[in-house]
């Protein structure tokens, strides 16, 4: 990779970016828990194509600033984090693609800015307008009270116990969750804190080296480093009033679609009818797409099936 690092400023924070290539605007939004550097299997293939990649670390993450209060993480703040870091890069307009969280935030983005976000691509997360993620109390009635987005809401608690050992945790959850174990929700037993809910992996998948966790695990070394990113979750609840304004909206810029066969979100209430109505949301989706195998961290385990996705999406817009 040929990656320039900098900083932007971005609705009064200082956004670290990776960024590479000339052309138009294509960026790449990450989800939990990580960084730019989940789209390193990316960076080169877009960018010899003729397309400028640029990667942000979003607000509260690695080496992105902390947003000032916990309510500066809803979705209105994330989405306008997209359409200010369009015009501080030069750009009149982007593709934006995300993964897991940054699908949210894409497709939201996408939903609410057409004129700024010609098309979009998400990964693993399928779009569910308009608040993207489901409310705790749906959450909780369907999982429980160990369901880890219902675990993170508590202020100071999910934060210490990822906080204690930020590598191990991201090592567990990155090979937890991948295509070599059989997918399943998130739900921690009761008297099970978060990191033991999680099994240490016996060997490391080709696609993460040691390296590539070393670079995650120092994004996460700050005392403070998941304040940020559980602040996202925090926000859930806030999202569906903050969002309501725009129910029956529907996506209207060219879209894809890509998830693993083998990603946890496959088994989640209600995906597999979201999924089969997506054209109905998305009226202009151009592809849906299955990778056999695939975990929950789609570009990182299949970069090249999700990159000649990618090309062939951008290159018939």
């Amino acid at each position: 990779m040929n990656v320039r690092h900098h900083r932007v400023g971005v609705n009064g924070l200082g956004l670290h970016v990776a960024e590479q290539g000339e052309g138009p605007l294509v960026l790449l939004l990450h989800g939990f828990p990580e960084s730019w550097y989940s789209w390193r299997y990316q960076f080169d293939a877009l960018a010899d194509a003729g397309y400028r990649v640029v990667a942000p670390d979003q607000r509260g993450y690695a080496r992105s600033d902390r947003a000032p209060s916990p309510e500066e993480y809803a979705l209105p703040h994330l989405v306008g984090d997209v359409t200010g870091l369009i015009r501080a890069l030069g750009a009149e307009d982007a593709v934006v693609v995300g993964h897991d969280w940054g699908a949210v935030v894409a497709w939201t983005a996408a939903l609410l800015r057409p004129d700024l976000v010609r098309a979009v691509a998400g990964l693993s997360v399928p779009p569910v307008p308009p608040a993207g993620v489901p409310s705790i109390a749906s959450s909780r009635r369907a999982y429980g009270e160990g369901y880890y987005q219902v675990r993170f809401q508590e202020p100071g608690r999910a934060e210490a116990e990822l906080a204690a050992d930020p590598a191990a945790f991201l090592r567990r959850m990155l090979v937890g969750a991948s295509g070599a174990h059989r997918p399943r929700p998130w739900v921690v037993p009761e008297g099970v804190g978060l990191l033991d809910s999680l099994p240490e992996p016996d060997e490391l998948p080709g696609w993460l080296t040691a390296e590539d966790l070393a670079v995650f695990a120092e994004d996460y070394a700050a005392p403070d480093a998941f304040t940020g990113p559980l602040g996202w979750y925090r926000n859930i609840d806030r999202n569906q009033g903050l969002m309501a304004a725009f129910e029956g909206l529907r996506i209207e810029v060219p879209a894809l679609y890509a998830v693993g066969d083998r990603d946890m979100v496959t088994t989640l209430r209600g995906v597999p009818e979201l999924r089969a109505s997506l054209r109905r949301i998305v009226p202009r989706l151009r592809a849906d797409l299955t990778l056999p195998g695939c975990g929950h961290w789609t570009q990182q385990e299949r970069p090249e099936e999700v990159n000649r996705a990618l090309l062939d999406f951008l290159a018939a817009l």
